[in-house]
């Protein structure tokens, strides 16, 4: 029965890189250099990804992770895999598509801006039924990956496991992790959010006590091992209705 669970976003990708200058050219579609689950990690985010090993190798040995759980995304996977051969930890990464990112139906690829310009009905409806419910044509809504979650969550829970797992996954997979186990409420998962976005390679925290129902976060979007090997952490807040 899982105890801990050490969350870390994937390193900076190339899509990242292509959104961010999207944005800043004012594109409608950004220039995505293979569909979402192909897309590698940047150079940065490689550097980032064995970052992520010193935080790892730091870690007392009884608080190192017995299992590690991936989205089968290729950005994420490979974080995890970096990571692992950075701290030399022999660990298998299970993947599971339940750690997918977010689906973004006929939203995926357009910038705000082009999903004002060329679909203007969506765009009012997410206006309307808020980031946490809207679910744009073939996609989904943060609701809709809070029943991957949970689903994921009871596995996790099975007798046999592990005290300590990480899952290295996405920015929202992280913040609709954090809504099931700290049982917060849409608007206290809309306002962390607000406050604050998951950076890439960060570590986010959660424990709970044996047996326990609700889960402690014990640090968000920690980066400090990024800081101290000397690579930036870069912070994508991915599409306008994940982040405000």
């Amino acid at each position: 029965m899982i105890t801990t669970l050490h969350l870390v976003r994937h390193g900076e990708s190339e899509g990242n890189v292509a959104a961010a200058a999207a944005h800043r050219a004012g594109a409608q579609v950004i220039d995505v250099p293979a569909r979402d689950a192909d897309v590698e990690l940047s150079p940065l985010g490689v550097a980032q990804a064995r970052g992520l090993g010193t935080w790892l190798t730091e870690l007392p040995a009884d608080e190192r992770p017995q299992a590690v759980w991936a989205s089968p995304y290729v950005r994420a996977h490979r974080t995890a895999l970096l990571g692992l051969e950075a701290a030399g930890l022999d660990v298998p990464v299970r993947r599971d598509e339940r750690l997918r990112d977010r689906e973004l139906g006929i939203l995926d690829m357009l910038t705000a801006r082009g999903v004002d310009e060329r679909v203007p009905l969506e765009a009012e409806r997410r206006r309307w039924l808020g980031k946490f419910y809207y679910r744009p044509p073939g996609g989904e809504s943060w609701a809709d990956l809070a029943l991957r979650v949970r689903s994921l969550l009871a596995d996790l829970d099975r007798p046999q496991l592990p005290d300590r797992a990480l899952v290295v996954c996405h920015d929202a997979v992280i913040m609709v992790i954090r809504y099931v186990c700290e049982q917060l409420t849409e608007a206290e998962v809309l306002e962390e959010g607000r406050r604050r976005s998951v950076r890439n390679a960060s570590v986010t925290t959660l424990v709970r006590e044996p047996g326990a129902d609700l889960w402690a976060l014990r640090e968000f979007d920690a980066a400090d091992h990024l800081a101290d090997v000397g690579v930036p952490a870069t912070e994508h807040p991915g599409n306008a209705d994940v982040h405000h």
